[in-house]
């Protein structure tokens, strides 16, 4: 990895034996994906449920030469989150998957889609750092800050028209766009 892996915990104590555990799974990374360049991890609990007990999200964030990979484990109704290390294993293994799914693309072993998805950004939360854009199909995307090519999310407003590897998710989000590009500004109209 070129650039060290970066762990941290939101709403929660930093816990070195989970973050141990986050380290080991990063190293098994390369395993699945010789080139890669960053890997972010969150873990969170992002509010604590006095009758279930404690609940984790877990974020990973990696970045491969050409794309990112971002998966996001939320609690769900079936509380498999109550342990932080179910959560990580859980995200560990999508990121897994996604790394060899792209390797197999880089290699030339799977077609990429021809179709390289579009739309226009129709809510942008700087503060919060995220965004949706709603494709020709009308299906809402999640975008990131850091899906964003070329560092242009503050740049980006309503109406603009992105391009993006579009990702399913599991996650609360749904599907999710990597490697967005914006490639129209919208044109605001001034008052004459």
């Amino acid at each position: 990895m070129r650039i060290p892996l970066q762990v941290s915990f939101k709403g929660m104590a930093s816990s070195p034996a989970l973050e141990a555990r986050i380290r080991e799974r990063a190293e098994g990374l390369e395993r699945f994906h010789p080139n890669l360049i960053s890997c972010r991890v969150v873990v969170e609990e992002p509010h604590r449920h006095h009758q279930q007990g404690r609940i984790f999200a877990v974020h990973v964030d990696v970045t491969v030469p050409g794309d990112e990979i971002v998966v996001s484990r939320e609690p769900d109704n079936r509380h498999t989150h109550e342990d932080a290390y179910v959560a990580v294993a859980d995200a560990f293994d999508e990121v897994a998957r996604r790394l060899d799914e792209r390797a197999r693309i880089d290699r030339n072993e799977v077609k990429q889609h021809a179709h390289t998805p579009t739309g226009k950004v129709v809510h942008i939360s700087p503060p919060e750092d995220f965004g949706f854009v709603k494709t020709i199909e009308g299906n809402d995307v999640y975008f990131h800050r850091n899906s964003v090519i070329e560092g242009d999310f503050d740049r980006i407003e309503l109406g603009d028209e992105l391009r993006f590897v579009l990702h399913e998710s599991d996650g609360a989000q749904g599907p999710h766009a990597s490697s967005v590009r914006v490639i129209r500004r919208h044109r605001h109209s001034t008052p004459g």
